[in-house]
């Protein structure tokens, strides 16, 4: 059993353009609000809060919903689709919204762009596990995500490249560059992946048990086992906790950078760029590492990267090219944490159930993007900025004590059919 590499890269456009979007939103919305619209960093963070709130909502419907359509393009694509022609058209509205200093047009473009988001995230990612056989999940994440990784570095190198070191930059042109991405990505999905065809191919190549040994056709249980349900709300807990401290570097750090090192300008993307490079170069090497010592064990190293790198953090008191070393960390660290993650939930789903897992997934993802932006901001604007970084290092900890409670969901190697097979290669 291989992974076909080239269906899956071509499936990872979807996310490629969702990257890209959300780079560009948690890079520079807060910018906007801060330099543009005068708000404090508390309020500041209860704005970037909304797109999780809705999120939250949103993306379990959604991703349930696609569950259960059938039309001539498949399940997903349509919402891929849909969302997309809505987000990148009023997504063009905010910049101008910015540039007249127009805050009521600025929220209501904001929030229209993100319901637009919200409609089809689920849907997107819930095409590779679709299209994937369950043993090739890990690996087929890693591709996914690193076409992931590809949205995020280019939309830094425009927002490097393009937005003026200046108090009030027009993001006019930043902005029509992603949503230009955004609309060729999915051109290049729609063009080459026929969803409804290659969902039919795939039920053959999947394999007719779950992972708990019943038969999925024509058993559908309404529950999980309880030794199973416990490895999910551990793996859940974990997921909150971990983003919990990601998101707070990633949404605060364009802040932090000028506050406490006094970057100018779309400067501070350069270490992010860096975090995303070492995550391109090592997606690949970690799914295959994953299928070697197990899901579980590349997030608990993954895991401990992370602590690292934001420890290290916390002690650089002004910009120095060695913060690149310590972001290349944890861009390593988290694409342990991601490749192996979403695999790991709906690797416990049952037949017809990938887009509620999915949801599942996004929902305790999202949770932790409500809470702390609005928390990570209040301790930054009352004690300081130099929070930051141990607020990520004790949540990161704490997701790696549950982490250790997971004893569901790891990787395992498909049955061979003969004793030929047990000769064959690893692929």
């Amino acid at each position: 059993m291989k992974l076909k590499y080239k269906r899956t890269f071509l499936i990872g456009f979807a996310f490629l353009s969702i990257s890209a979007f959300w780079q560009l939103y948690d890079s520079n919305i807060p910018l906007m609000l801060k330099n543009t619209f005068k708000q404090g960093e508390t309020l500041t963070g209860a704005i970037m809060a909304i797109d999780n709130i809705l999120a939250l909502f949103l993306l379990p419907f959604f991703g349930a919903l696609s569950d259960k359509v059938d039309t001539p393009l498949g399940k997903r694509t349509p919402f891929i689709i849909i969302g997309t022609v809505f987000a990148v058209t009023f997504m063009m509205v905010i910049p101008h919204a910015d540039k007249t200093v127009n805050f009521t047009l600025f929220i209501v473009s904001l929030g229209i762009t993100l319901l637009a988001m919200g409609t089809y995230r689920s849907p997107a990612v819930a095409l590779m596990p679709d299209l994937t056989p369950k043993p090739l999940r890990s690996k087929a994440n890693a591709v996914i995500n690193l076409m992931g990784a590809v949205g995020y570095l280019i939309a830094l190198a425009f927002i490097s490249l393009f937005v003026k070191k200046e108090a009030n930059p027009d993001y006019t042109l930043v902005f029509g560059l992603v949503a230009s991405l955004m609309v060729v990505s999915v051109l290049i999905l729609v063009m080459t992946i026929k969803e409804k065809k290659l969902a039919r191919q795939s039920v053959d190549e999947n394999s007719p048990e779950d992972e708990y040994g019943d038969l999925i056709e024509g058993e559908n249980k309404e529950s999980l086992p309880k030794d199973v349900r416990k490895s999910l709300i551990f793996v859940l807990a974990s997921i909150f906790l971990w983003f919990t401290a990601y998101n707070a570097v990633t949404t605060a750090y364009s802040r932090y950078a000028g506050e406490v090192w006094g970057l100018k300008g779309g400067s501070f993307a350069n270490s992010l760029m860096v975090a995303g490079a070492a995550a391109i170069v090592s997606y690949i090497p970690i799914g295959h590492i994953a299928s070697f010592i197990g899901r579980k064990r590349t997030i608990l190293i993954g895991i401990l990267m992370m602590s690292f790198s934001y420890f290290c953090g916390f002690f650089f008191l002004r910009y120095s090219p060695w913060i690149n070393l310590v972001f290349a960390i944890t861009g390593i660290g988290w694409s342990a944490i991601n490749v192996n993650s979403y695999p790991m939930v709906v690797e416990m789903s049952r037949s017809g159930d990938i887009g509620k897992y999915t949801g599942y997934y996004y929902t305790f993802s999202m949770a932790a993007q409500i809470f702390t932006p609005i928390f990570s901001g209040f301790l930054l604007e009352k004690i300081s900025y130099r929070t930051l970084f141990p607020y990520a290092v004790v949540f990161s900890i704490l997701s790696f004590c549950t982490m250790l409670m997971v004893k569901h969901g790891d990787s395992r190697p498909p049955k061979k059919t003969s004793r030929l097979e047990s000769f064959d290669a690893m692929d």
